[in-house]
């Protein structure tokens, strides 16, 4: 186990994705300089019930390890960041939130590809695309559906879990699932359910 700073978030990071953040909050902005003093490091989890600001949320016990790739200070105090993300975690205890969120967490392994899962692959782009294309259309803040996959499928399976215009808890349940055929067969139903869903409200 590793003892890991913590930032519960109200979205989920995927591995391999890029995350903007700001940071106001006093503790935060501690647990910030510490991270930049040491492994640049810190955990995001989904927050279940509650709110980013104050505490006294609910949190999920699987997220990502977010890796800080920029940084850049304002005037006011507050900070901007640029995360990536890397392996998924597992909160195995909660410490006490004093001074900031912290957690003794494990990482969870990475999973293999099989080459047989690639007809998957295509169903859940095909999918994930129908409805960013309708989401696009209702003027939905999302991206275009006209992205371009990564050629190496592990990542393009975490690339179109985090576009896919899912809510934050569809996404955490993407996150959690241990092997990629799984994940994609639920993100398959996901998006083709949330597809429908817009084109329902387009045909008014």
């Amino acid at each position: 186990m590793t003892r890991l700073a913590m930032f519960p978030l109200g979205t989920v990071l995927f591995p391999g994705a890029a995350l903007p953040l700001q940071v106001f909050e006093p503790r935060y902005q501690a647990m910030l300089r510490d991270c930049l003093a040491g492994d640049r490091q810190f955990g995001v989890v989904l927050i279940e019930r509650g709110s980013e600001v104050g505490g006294d949320d609910d949190r999920f016990g699987v997220g990502t390890v977010a890796a800080i790739a920029d940084t850049a200070e304002l005037p006011d105090g507050r900070w901007l960041l640029l995360v990536t993300g890397g392996r998924r975690l597992r909160v195995d205890e909660w410490l006490p939130d004093d001074p900031y969120p912290r957690a003794e967490i494990s990482q969870l392994g990475d999973p293999v590809w099989h080459d047989a899962d690639a007809a998957l692959l295509r169903s859940a782009e095909t999918e994930v695309r129908r409805a960013l294309a309708y989401a696009s259309e209702l003027g939905e803040p999302v991206g275009p559906a006209t992205f371009e996959l990564a050629d190496t499928p592990v990542v393009a399976v975490w690339q179109l879990a985090a576009v896919a215009p899912l809510g934050p808890v569809d996404k955490q349940r993407l996150l959690e699932v241990v092997g990629h055929r799984e994940r994609l067969v639920t993100l398959t139903d996901l998006a083709r359910d949330q597809a429908e869903l817009l084109a329902y409200r387009l045909s008014g």
